[in-house]
Order: C-alpha cells, then structure tokens, then sequence
C-alpha cells in the first residue's frame, strides 16, 4: 500500500490532534457542567446545563469522536505504524472503542436521564448525576492517556511471525 507524503502525514496528523483535542475539551466542559449542577438548586440551571450537554454531546461531542477515529485509522493503515504493528496502537484502538462506548452510549444516556427526570433534585436523579460524573472523569484520564501515549510511544513494535 502505497504511504503518504511528509506533507500529507503532517496535514493528517494535525487534523488528528485537533479532533481529539476537541474531544478532551467537550469533556472537560461535561466535567464543569456537572460539577456546576452540584452547585445549584435552581432546577432552571440544572435544566439549562443538562441541555448544554445534550447540545455539546450532539454536535462537537459527535464530531470530534468520528473527526479523530476516521484521522486515526488513516494514519495508521497510510503510514509505517500499521494498525497492529506497535503495541502503543493497539493500547490506543482499545481505549479508544472504550472512550467511544464512554461517550455514545454511556455519557449520551446518563445526559438524557438527567434531562428528562421529572424529579430532579431526588436521590434517583444524583446517582445518574454521579454516574454520569465518573463516566466524564474516566473518559477524561483515559483521552489522557491516549496523549501521553502518542508522545511517548511505550512498548515497542510486535515481534512479526514469517
């Protein structure tokens, strides 16, 4: 398979870092809205941040999962490191299958739930509220994590069999 150009890699790579930074910055604001939600009574507010996270799920939440797997996979199967053949790769595509089910399914739900219970302010309400909390902060160490491993590229490449 034919690879990239120096040029086209950096153009790649760039959008890459962009998406994911988004997606780490929709997160920490996921984190501050419910962190702010803790901080009121007003089921107004409560309301208004949980809508904020709705709109922030459904749009630049959605955007910058697909934006960063799509750039990912390019420039793993367009470059020299392959989709197996390092085993930081391999690290990075679990926990990204693993951020993703964070953010779609889980993070999405748990927004829904909190928006839509009629009763906020309850017992039922906060344990969706903090299960949605430990999904954001999870969701925040592990794109952490996925930084911190594209820059320092631990653990080598995967001893090829012939």
């Amino acid at each position: 398979m034919k690879h990239l150009s120096l040029t086209q890699k950096k153009w790649w790579l760039t959008a890459h870092i962009l998406f994911s930074a988004i997606w780490l910055g929709v997160t920490v604001t996921f984190l501050i809205l419910s962190i702010s939600v803790l901080m009121t009574k007003d089921i107004g507010i409560i309301k208004a941040y949980y809508l904020s996270m709705l709109q922030l799920e459904q749009t630049a939440g959605r955007v910058s999962i697909i934006g960063t797997v799509i750039t990912g996979f390019l420039l793993s199967i367009l470059t020299k490191w392959g989709l197996l053949k390092f085993y930081w790769i391999i690290f990075k595509e679990i926990i990204t299958l693993i951020c993703m089910a964070l953010g779609f399914l889980f993070i999405y739900f748990w927004t829904l739930k909190g928006l839509n219970d009629y009763k906020l302010l309850s017992d039922a309400f906060f344990v969706n509220h903090y299960q949605l909390m430990t999904g954001v902060i999870l969701q925040i160490i592990f794109l952490t994590a996925l930084f911190i491993i594209s820059v320092f590229k631990p653990w080598g490449q995967r001893v090829q069999k012939k």
